[in-house]
C-alpha cells in the first residue's frame, strides 16, 4: 500500500482521542429541533411561566455539558474561579461555541450588586420565533437562561438566571436579556478572594 498512512484502530471507544470535529449545526435542523422541543413542553403544561421552566430545565442539562467540553478542550480541566472570569467565559467562549459569536454585551446591573446582564439583539432561539397573542410574553430564552445556569452551577457561582424582552427604540422586536443573580455564597467568596 504506496501512499497511505497506517490508521491506528481503536479497541475502545473510550480510548479514541476527542477531536473537535465538525462544530456546526445546520441553521434549519437547529430551528426544526428546537420547535419540537418547545411544542412538545407546550403541550405537557397549562401556563407559560411552567413552559419557561421545562425550557429552563433542558437548557441547563445542555449549559452542564457544555462547561465540560469546554474545559477538557480548552481549559486542561481547569475552571474559573473568579466571578468576572466565568462571567467573561459564558459572555465569550461559551456564546461563540454555542452561537458563532460573541454575545452583544455583558453589564453588571446598577441596581443590584449581585447582578449582572447578557444582552443579545437578536438571539437564536427567539430569531424564527411568532409568538400567539394568547402566549403574551412568552420567552424561548428561558432555554438559554437554562444553559447559563447549567455552566454557572457547575463551575460553582450558583444563580437564578432569567430572561427578560428588552424593548429597544426604532426596532421591531425587542433585544433579549438574560439576567444573572448570584447567590449570596458567591459575593461573599468573592469578597474574601479579594
Amino acid at each position: 500500500m504506496i501512499g497511505v498512512g497506517k490508521i491506528k484502530q481503536y479497541s475502545n471507544v473510550l480510548e479514541k482521542p476527542l477531536s473537535k470535529g465538525k462544530q456546526e449545526v445546520s441553521l434549519s435542523a437547529f430551528a426544526f429541533l428546537f420547535s419540537e422541543l418547545v411544542q412538545y413542553n407546550q403541550t405537557q403544561v397549562d401556563n407559560i411561566a411552567e413552559l419557561e421552566r421545562r425550557l429552563e430545565d433542558a437548557g441547563y442539562a445542555v449549559g452542564a455539558r457544555v462547561l465540560e467540553l469546554l474545559c477538557h478542550r480548552d481549559k486542561g480541566n481547569r475552571r474559573e474561579t473568579r466571578l468576572l472570569g466565568i462571567l467573561s467565559f459564558v459572555h465569550s467562549t461559551v456564546w461563540k461555541v454555542l452561537f458563532g459569536k460573541v454575545a452583544d454585551s455583558l453589564e453588571k446591573g446598577t441596581e443590584h450588586e449581585d447582578e449582572y446582564m447578557i444582552s443579545e439583539k437578536e438571539l437564536l432561539v427567539n430569531r424564527f420565533i411568532s409568538i400567539p397573542k394568547d402566549m403574551g410574553t412568552f420567552n424561548c430564552g428561558a432555554f438559554v437562561a437554562g444553559i447559563v445556569r447549567g455552566v454557572l452551577d457547575g463551575a460553582g457561582f450558583p444563580a437564578v438566571v432569567t430572561a427578560h424582552f428588552v424593548p429597544m427604540e426604532g426596532q421591531q422586536r425587542p433585544r433579549t436579556t438574560i439576567l444573572i443573580k448570584f447567590a449570596e455564597e458567591v459575593l461573599r467568596r468573592e469578597a474574601r478572594l479579594g
